[in-house]
């Protein structure tokens, strides 16, 4: 027996061939790829459907989003759905500082016409951070 291989005996892939990626089958990777893209169509067309039902509800969001805490104090935050760096997003509801009240809180967003106007005034002159 040689210690040495024939060219005979070596292992060739004919041009066109689909190779087997590391970890896995060729069958397996394209379906990962794709899982991908869906998921991340969905996450963004959950988000959008979301904002335009809430919008269409009264409720304005993004830079002047008008919120309520769970102790009822009020203010305005910034609320772009699907973007929070200052807050913990829960589903509807965020986790952040409430600046009135100077503790951390679950916040909703409320409608500009379920306020008094003194509950506006008020929300209008707190504000947060400007960051989403």
């Amino acid at each position: 027996m040689s210690a040495m291989r024939n060219d005979e005996d070596a292992v060739t892939t004919p041009p066109g061939a689909v190779t087997t990626p590391p970890g896995g089958t060729a069958e397996s990777s394209a379906p990962r790829g794709r899982r991908r893209r869906r998921l991340l169509f969905v996450t963004v067309l959950v988000e959008v459907l979301g904002t335009v039902i809430a919008r269409r509800a009264g409720y304005a969001l993004g830079l002047g989003t008008l919120v309520r805490c769970n102790s009822r104090h009020v203010f305005t935050t910034i609320w772009i759905p699907g973007v929070s760096v200052k807050a913990l997003r829960v589903g509807w509801w965020r986790v952040q500082w409430c600046p009135v009240g100077r503790h951390w809180t679950v916040v909703r967003p409320v409608r500009e016409a379920d306020l008094s106007e003194i509950e506006l005034r008020s929300a209008r002159s707190h504000r947060d951070l400007r960051l989403p």
